[in-house]
């Protein structure tokens, strides 16, 4: 066992359970994201994504909540329902914690008492709704909550007889209709459930109070806790959390002494509701360990252990963590996501092989917000482990990569884990592309660690790569490959706008790194944008956005929510100037004219920037024309269609998984 991470290895107690390492897999929302079937149990594929992570050395994994509808409140489909099919979740239960228990890890299973206005349901008491705010949400009864907590308390007692090691309530936080029972800005009740603290926590007390009679004072109880909000209203975050209008950390720290007094055996701690989504599911702009020190202010108070979570992704910030007593254990989610085996890789000496979280919240939250199956930008067989692994090669072929951004070093790293003879040719110095340059900007230096994992990984496997090559239909042709995959990337997008070949692309500006002008004009209010608009803006420029559209992102379809929060408030708070509806009339040395949606002109006097989005580069010519010679071609990342890290990676890997 390494020594240098001596604490995260080591055992720990909830209640009288151990768990044999500080390391826990947290709850994404799974229990109904793709690995239930139809009848709300655990599916085969739902299975062995939890085995992977046991066969990966986690300690603990808590699956994301099951749903059931009860008899007064029909929130959810009773097709679905795990109270209607108890037989059929038992079984599957059964197995599923059977054969993670193979490899010495726990389980716990997620209980909701409700979604509440996050999704539009009932609420503890008229509220809007975070999409919609014009939209009021149903207020519950006495009755139907105390029916609620029934079910709860009901469902828990199945978890238990499912095999499960313990129950994890959802939750007292992002808001959830818990979380909003608790506080006051969301709960106006005058009942048992409302006024004061103690009743807005009554239903965490009496969900505790059951389990603990109908599952015995041993079973174990987590509660996911948001220690504080981060918001300043309704739909309105903060950055800082300054201007607090929901939870304080005082009263998540009196909530959290509440729990343990009410038998709560552990507190699975993080921040952040969907009003502040940035801080609960925190994009790469937001500093790894942003809850420590809220955790560590959590373990003063309780004598029950705590276990941390969002953006730890660090094994060393983990371990120092540790062992300065800050909290028992650390909750992984992304991380587990984009590499399962990420505790082994740690106790065999191999943390520098660990798959880095680049937190671009597109493949996990991001896509389960739109209603697509949850997976993994960076990882494409997360939650398909079952049916999308790689197969070896059935015959000797010899592959051609073109391009060593993302989509080129993916290819790449799987054809030749299939047993393919792979060659990568970059026309730059280094590899990465725009990933490497991207890095480069505010609080993106955690792509670079993705481009040297993929440098690692590549060298490993033993494929070759050629730098500072560029590559012609001729060369391709001279060295006689089977097939060929282009991965060249885009080019940018040039408007029709007098003087716009003048403009330095964010490409040319990063990849020189050179000083910009104190005054900055930036064409475009995509994401590229406005990252550089902030990280220019963080260096002291004054810099302004001119973006056509009604407003910045309105475009970037493939932006998370997450992502636009936290880029609105950055441009805030370093004062970048939005000029949306707003468009160029022509540029020249001195800067750009614009007008405005008014029809009013007027001269802007700065460095101009281009950010006016990316266009494919067709390879359409070359590519008959290697077909004609009997080489087969393909296309993948933004050659092939524009898009995003995630398409990057997933097309390049369904690409060569099917050679």
């Amino acid at each position: 066992m390494v020594q240098n991470f001596k604490h995260l290895m080591t055992p720990f107690q909830i209640g009288s359970l151990t768990i044999k390492n500080r390391f826990t897999v947290a709850p994404m929302g799974d229990g109904y994201l793709g690995l239930t079937g139809p009848r709300g149990e655990y599916s085969w594929m739902g299975i062995e994504h939890c085995v992977e992570r046991a066969k990966g050395g986690f300690g603990l994994m808590v699956n994301g909540c099951v749903f059931f509808p009860d008899n007064k409140v029909d929130d959810y489909d009773p097709l679905t329902s795990v109270l209607d099919n108890k037989d059929i979740f038992v079984k599957q239960g059964l197995l599923l914690n059977e054969r993670c228990s193979f490899y010495d890890m726990k389980v716990f299973q997620q209980i909701t008492l409700g979604l509440g206005r996050n999704w539009g349901h009932y609420s503890p008491s008229e509220l809007p709704g975070f999409d919609d705010t014009s939209l009021l949400t149903k207020k519950l009864t006495t009755d139907q909550i105390k029916q609620k907590i029934y079910c709860v308390v009901e469902a828990a007692e199945l978890m238990k007889r499912a095999g499960f090691a313990g129950v994890e309530i959802h939750a007292l936080h992002w808001g959830y209709l818990l979380d909003q029972l608790a506080m006051s800005i969301t709960n106006h009740r005058e009942d048992e459930y409302g006024d004061s603290l103690e009743n807005r926590m009554r239903a965490c007390k009496e969900i505790a109070e059951g389990i603990k009679q109908v599952c015995g004072s041993e079973y174990p109880i987590s509660m996911r806790l948001g220690l504080k909000s981060y918001i300043k209203g309704f739909n309105q975050s903060s950055l800082d959390g300054s201007e607090e209008a929901g939870r304080t950390l005082e009263e998540g720290i009196k909530i959290a002494k509440m729990l343990e007094e009410y038998g709560y055996d552990v507190l699975n701690v993080d921040v952040g509701m969907y009003d502040s989504f940035y801080h609960a599911c925190s994009p790469i702009y937001m500093e790894q360990g942003h809850v420590v020190q809220l955790a560590a202010e959590c373990k003063k108070a309780v004598n029950i252990p705590v276990i941390c979570g969002s953006r730890m992704n660090d094994p060393e910030l983990c371990e120092k963590g540790i062992e300065q007593g800050s909290f028992d254990a650390v909750a992984l989610g992304r991380s587990s996501l984009v590499d399962p085996s990420y505790v082994k890789k740690v106790a065999l000496g191999k943390s520098d092989r660990i798959r880095p979280c680049i937190g671009c919240t597109v493949g996990c939250m991001g896509r389960s917000r739109s209603g697509e199956l949850m997976t993994c930008s960076v990882n494409p067989r997360a939650y398909v482990e079952s049916c999308y692994d790689l197969k070896p090669a059935d015959k000797a072929r010899r592959i051609m990569v073109v391009g060593g951004g993302l989509a080129g070093m993916e290819a790449a790293l799987t054809a030749k884990i299939r047993g393919f003879e792979v060659e990568l040719y970059e026309k730059e110095k280094q590899l990465g592309g725009m990933l490497a340059l991207s890095s480069k900007q505010y609080r993106k230096g955690e792509l670079l660690d993705l481009v040297r994992w993929y440098e690692g990984e590549l060298n490993e496997e033993g494929v070759r790569i050629f730098l500072g090559e560029k590559i012609t239909a001729e060369r391709i042709k001279t060295g006689k490959p089977d097939t060929v995959i282009f991965a060249i990337g885009g080019t940018p997008r040039y408007p029709d706008i007098p003087g716009i070949r003048n403009c330095t692309t964010v490409a040319n500006l990063l990849s020189t790194d050179r000083e910009t002008a104190d005054d900055v004009l930036i064409i475009g209010g995509g994401l590229s944008g406005c990252e550089t608009a902030i990280d220019l803006a963080s260096k002291g420029k004054n810099v302004t956005i001119v973006e056509s559209g009604k407003s910045i992102l309105a475009s970037s379809e493939m932006v998370t929510i997450m992502v636009s929060q936290m880029i609105h408030d950055l441009l805030e708070y370093y004062r970048v100037t939005v000029l949306a509806n707003t468009v160029i009339e022509h540029i020249d040395g001195e800067g750009a004219v614009i007008r405005t949606c008014g029809g009013e002109c007027k001269k802007i006097k700065a460095e101009v920037i281009l950010a006016a989005g990316i266009e494919t580069v067709s390879t359409e010519v070359v590519e008959k024309e290697l077909w004609e010679k009997g080489i087969e071609t393909y296309t993948v990342g933004n050659c092939q269609s524009v898009g995003n890290v995630y398409t990057a990676v997933h097309s390049a890997y369904e690409i060569s998984r099917n050679l």
